[in-house]
């Protein structure tokens, strides 16, 4: 499997320091070079953990697919960042033993980069777009009769001299990535055969990632300390690998055992401030100011994000979600108001906190 890759564009909310978070599920500066090269990406639907029912929905489709000699239906997959969009494309297009062409909606933005694109397939060939909703109107209009009708509509020509023109192209199979399916058009919604939304994972399976990362680069993990690390990572792979790396970091640096273990797994990541729910600095500065400041709520969003120095549009997508995820945050309409959950986890942190002190 041949992989054409473009540049993607991916930003992750900075701390009070201005560095990247390491709890974001987006891609890091670091990352993004070696995103499809990564030699951590399972190759086939049996080395993909988790997402049972999302492997046996598509094992289904590649196998008749393959079978009739046909392309894959058009799909679309959905879900929070870091769960493994862009792998299970790679993973369709290896099972099905065509190209893949990996690109993103930003680098689409002229109709010329998507004729080009099409044009120059090969048959079955598979097209993955990371962040297809950030497509404009007219490269969605120009993909409408290319995904049902397998045809290109062209205008040649300008002014009274100018006629349409149709090229036929060979079948393809498109994969759409995305975190916001309603920003999708209803016409390019309706164009995929095949719709499915990737959930985050639980523990178990997170442990099970960890300790295949964890072979993959040489490294011996307990058991206590994959559970450790699969608590910390928010339901979340592409974490849950960039914390076993920080660990594997602080291990090579400051411990002379050969096999990691839940000590080291949490005075890594005691170091990097990201405690036992995975929450990091940030989290727990929006917390610290629901709490000590107004009493745990409920207060608007705009004065949060005025007293936290934050845009409120990050502090919804990136910070909150998580946060009401594990039942620490409840948005109301008279404003945030924090959970006792979130109380007691806050009052811990701050215990263990003074204790190091």
């Amino acid at each position: 499997m041949a992989i054409v890759s473009s540049i993607t564009n991916h930003s992750s909310l900075p701390n009070d320091k201005g560095e990247e978070r390491l709890v974001d599920s987006s891609l890091l500066r670091e990352e993004k070079k070696l995103s499809t090269k990564d030699s951590l990406r399972p190759k086939s639907f049996e080395e993909f953990l988790g997402q049972s029912e999302l492997k046996k929905v598509l094992g289904i489709s590649v196998k008749a697919a393959l079978s009739r000699g046909e392309a894959l239906d058009h799909l679309m997959l959905y879900g929070p960042p870091g769960l493994g969009k862009t792998t299970m494309a790679l993973i369709i297009a290896e099972e099905l033993g065509v190209k893949a062409k990996v690109t993103s909606a930003p680098a689409l933005e002229r109709p010329r980069d998507i004729v080009g694109m099409l044009i120059n397939m090969q048959p079955r060939e598979l097209i993955f777009v990371d962040e297809i909703h950030r497509l404009n109107n007219i490269s969605q209009e120009l993909l409408y009769p290319a995904m049902e009708d397998r045809r290109l509509d062209l205008t040649v020509g300008k002014g009274t001299s100018s006629r349409m023109r149709s090229i036929d192209i060979p079948p393809f199979t498109l994969v759409g990535a995305t975190t916001k399916p309603a920003s999708l058009s209803s016409p390019m919604r309706d164009r995929f055969g095949i719709t499915q939304r990737l959930d985050f994972y639980n523990h178990l399976d997170l442990e099970k990632i960890i300790k295949r990362s964890a072979n993959l680069i040489n490294l011996s993990i307990t058991d206590e300390a994959s559970l450790q690390l699969a608590k910390r990572s928010r339901g979340t792979p592409r974490i849950a690998n960039r914390l076993l790396r920080r660990v594997r970091d602080y291990a090579e640096v400051y411990s002379s055992l050969k096999s990691i273990d839940v000590k080291i797994v949490n005075d890594a990541l005691d170091l990097h401030r990201v405690d036992q729910r995975g929450l990091d600095q940030t989290d727990l500065s929006y917390l610290g100011l629901l709490i000590n400041d107004y009493g745990g709520g409920p207060v608007g969003i705009e004065t949060l994000a005025a007293a936290l120095g934050e845009d409120s549009a990050t502090l919804e997508t990136v910070v909150e979600p998580y946060l009401m995820q594990i039942g620490f945050l409840h948005r109301t309409p008279r404003g945030r108001t924090v959970t006792p959950a979130a109380e007691k986890h806050y009052l811990l942190n701050l215990t263990k906190n003074s204790t190091y002190e």
